[in-house]
């Protein structure tokens, strides 16, 4: 019964609302890979904020496998080594320049991610989150792709819940679990960051929670959605456990994300940039790159992030 609600939330908010900048950039992609695509996902601040010509859209496409969407057999191997590959896109619309970013996975890869079965938290947390399908094959691979997204929500609630007690404030659930999310990656949110995402839909993570756990419906916010949840209490050892996991994918999860940002540095346009891009994002600084890191990415990265690490710009 909670799996079917849960199931009828993500149904509803994947189909977004008609845009067509969002349509021209799916349009774009799916001209650059072919028929090897099977949906185009749509996330992050576009989605809440709309596209327009300031913004980078967030993109992924789902694909049939690599060696037909990507065509280079390198990129290819080094997409199923350490998914995902990262691309940057342009077209025009109306006159205006559109940009996106897209990450590429195969529909198989997308739902162990977004499951138990992948410990760290990349794709499975970024998922729990709101997500629109932009474009999608058939009704087959739509189910696939709830599915995912449903996995997606019970495994990072899942692995949040150990840390709360019996009774817990949706709120704090969210924030909780994007905050240990946050540190087991490159990033430099600060605490804060994980409450402005949930307050942002906290209508929809409220809706998604109860679909998941008992309400106390005698406590709502001023749009009616329950506020507090309650679960059976969790021992201390299942608590230690999950705290134990939390801590093991911090050195994991930056690893992987120094490597993710090196191997952009090959498939986006314009490494340099994109590094630069990329930090600046993330860390909140601005990066002056040399001509030598200019010209050679791969081998500037390291350093750099190391020095920004030192810094404290990232954590």
């Amino acid at each position: 019964m909670a799996k079917t609600a849960l199931l009828e939330i993500l149904r509803s908010e994947t189909a977004p609302p008609p845009s067509p900048a969002l349509q021209a950039l799916t349009d774009a992609a799916r001209a650059r890979h072919g028929d090897s695509v099977e949906a185009v996902l749509f996330y992050g601040s576009c989605l809440r904020d709309g596209i327009d010509d300031s913004k980078m859209a967030d993109l992924y496409l789902l694909v049939r496998d690599y060696r037909s969407a990507l065509g280079n057999p390198l990129a290819a191997l080094g997409n199923r080594l350490l998914p995902p590959n990262v691309y940057y896109l342009e077209c025009r619309h109306e006159g205006l320049t559109l940009k996106a970013k897209y990450a590429v996975l195969t529909l198989d890869v997308f739902g162990k991610g977004t499951s138990a079965a992948w410990f760290h938290p990349y794709l499975w947390a970024r998922f729990a989150q709101p997500t629109a399908i932009a474009y999608c094959a058939g009704e087959k691979t739509r189910d696939r792709i709830l599915a995912g997204l449903a996995g997606a929500v019970e495994t990072l609630l899942g692995e949040a819940a150990p840390l709360m007690d019996a009774a817990f404030r949706g709120e704090d659930l969210w924030v909780e679990a994007f905050q240990r999310t946050y540190r087991s990656e490159l990033r430099a949110e600060g605490p804060e960051r994980a409450r402005v995402i949930f307050q942002a839909d906290a209508a929809r993570y409220l809706a998604v929670t109860g679909s998941l756990f008992a309400a106390e419906e005698a406590d709502t916010d001023g749009e009616g959605q329950t506020r507090w949840f309650s679960q059976p209490q969790p021992s201390r050892a299942a608590r230690r456990r999950a705290a134990l996991r939390w801590l093991l994918r911090r050195p994991w999860g930056k690893l992987l994300s120094v490597l993710r940002l090196i191997k952009a540095a090959f498939t986006f346009q314009g490494g340099a940039g994109y590094l630069k891009w990329k930090i600046e994002r993330h860390a909140g600084v601005e990066v002056e790159l040399t001509p030598w890191q200019a010209r050679h990415p791969i081998l500037a990265a390291p350093l750099l992030l190391w020095r920004l690490y030192r810094q404290g710009a990232i954590r």
